[in-house]
C-alpha cells in the first residue's frame, strides 16, 4: 500500500476544554472532540501523523531485568483479561484503513503467549508494509522460522551485556548463549536486518559501550544504545543512572569515527550513526537527554486493549467495549480520539513529571 497523504488540520495545543482534557476519560460514544477531524490519516492536534502500531499481546516475562521488574512480587493479568488475537486483528483492520503503516509486536516478551504464530499470520494479512517484533531472544532461536513464514519481516534482540556472568545478573534469568544462537536463528530465517537493543545503565554495564560497537561491526547487526527511561516497575530510576546518548556517541568516535544517516524523515525513535570506514551501524534512543516526542507516530494497544498515545502517559481509551459492539466505525473514531489528545511531549524535564503508573512491561515498549 502507498503512503498516506496527510490532511490539513488545525494546530496548536489543545486549551482547557479542548482534546486533551476531552479523550482523557470520554466514553467512545461521544461527540468528536473539538477540531479533531474525522477523514484522512490519524493526525493529533500538533499535526503528528502516526502510522505505527505497537501491539502488546502480554504483560508477561520470562526474564526480571533489573531495569524492568524486581526480581519477585509481579502480579499479571489473568489469561481472560487479554484481548483475543481476533480482537487484536480487528483493531490493526482498523487502524490500517486510517493509514497505520506498520505494526510491532510486543510485550512483556511476546513469544511467551502461545499462538503469537497465528497473530503474524492475521496481520500479515490486512497489508501493513512492515511487521516486526521485539523480544529477549530467549524463545526465538525455534519460532524465528515460523514466524518469517507467518510474514514477520524483523526483529529486535533485547542483550544488555556479552559477558555471560553481567548477562545473568542483569537479566536474573535466561543465558546469553541462547540469545546469541536466536540471533543466529533470525537471521537465518530471513529476519533481517536484526537490531539488538542495549539498555545503557550508568555503573552496571555502560562500561561495555565499545564491546558493543565492535559487535556491530563485526556481524553486521544494528546495535541501538538505550537510555534508561522511568518505566521500571519498582520505581527505582534515578537520572544519574542514565548514560548519554553523546556521551556514548563520543566514546565510540573516539575508537572508531561515525558520521550521522540521512534517515530520510523517518520518525523511527533511534538516531542511527554509520562507521565511516564502512563497517556497520549503530543508532541511539535518546528518550531522556534528547526527546523526538516532535517527530512521534506511535501509538500502542495494550494487552488488556487500551490505547495509549504515549508511553509517559496514563490516558488510555479502553477499546473492549466498543470490540463487543462490533463497530467498526466507533473503533475508528475512538483511535482518532486517543490520537488526538496526544501531548506535545513527555514532560520529563518539566519540574511537574509524574511517571506513568504502569511499568513497560505493562504497556508495551
Amino acid at each position: 500500500m502507498g503512503a498516506v497523504t496527510p490532511v490539513p488540520v488545525r494546530l496548536g495545543r489543545p486549551g482547557r476544554s479542548g482534546a486533551a482534557a476531552h479523550v482523557a476519560g470520554s466514553p467512545p460514544g461521544n461527540p468528536p472532540a473539538p477540531g479533531m477531524p474525522l477523514r484522512g490519516p490519524l493526525v493529533d492536534s500538533f499535526g503528528r501523523v502516526h502510522t505505527d502500531l505497537r501491539i502488546s499481546v502480554t504483560d508477561r516475562c520470562n526474564l526480571r531485568c533489573v531495569y524492568c521488574m524486581p526480581e519477585d512480587g509481579m502480579k499479571f493479568l489473568p489469561p481472560d483479561r487479554l484481548l483475543g488475537f481476533e480482537e487484536i486483528a480487528r483493531v490493526a483492520r482498523v487502524a490500517r484503513s486510517l493509514g497505520v503503516t506498520s505494526v510491532r509486536i510486543t510485550g512483556g516478551e511476546p513469544l511467551v503467549r502461545r499462538g503469537v504464530v497465528d497473530l503474524v499470520a492475521r496481520l500479515a494479512g490486512i497489508g501493513f508494509e512492515d511487521i516486526a517484533l521485539t523480544t529477549n531472544g530467549t524463545g526465538l532461536g525455534r519460532l524465528a522460522a515460523p514466524l518469517a513464514r507467518a510474514g514477520l519481516r524483523r526483529v529486535n534482540v533485547s542483550c544488555d551485556s556479552l559477558r555471560e556472568e553481567r548477562f545473568a545478573r542483569i537479566r536474573r534469568r535466561g543465558d546469553l548463549r541462547q540469545v546469541l544462537e536466536s540471533m543466529d536463528a533470525a537471521e537465518e530465517s530471513g529476519l533481517a536486518p536484526l537490531k539488538v537493543n542495549v539498555v545503557l545503565v550508568a555503573g552496571v554495564n555502560d562500561d561495555e559501550v565499545l564491546d558493543f560497537a565492535g559487535f556491530a561491526r563485526n556481524t553486521g547487526r544494528i546495535v541501538r544504545f538505550i537510555e534508561y527511561m522511568p518505566l521500571d516497575a519498582d520505581a527505582s530510576w534515578r537520572r544519574d543512572q542514565v548514560v548519554p546518548a553523546d556521551l556514548v556517541l563520543s566514546r565510540i568516535g573516539e575508537r572508531w569515527p561515525v558520521a550521522p544517516l540521512d534517515q530520510g524523515g523517518d520518525p523511527a525513535p533511534a538516531t542511527r550513526y554509520r562507521f565511516l570506514d564502512g563497517s556497520g551501524e549503530i543508532g541511539v534512543v535518546a528518550s531522556v537527554t534528547r526527546p523526538f516526542c516532535g517527530s512521534c507516530n506511535r501509538l500502542r494497544l495494550t494487552a488488556e486493549g487500551s490505547i495509549r498515545n504515549c508511553l509517559f502517559s496514563d490516558d488510555e481509551l479502553s477499546v473492549r467495549q466498543v470490540l463487543e459492539r462490533g463497530e467498526d466505525e466507533a473503533l475508528a473514531l475512538l483511535l482518532r480520539r486517543a490520537v488526538w489528545g496526544k501531548r506535545a511531549g513527555h514532560g520529563m524535564d518539566q519540574p511537574g513529571f509524574v511517571r506513568p503508573s504502569r511499568s513497560m512491561s505493562m504497556i508495551g515498549g
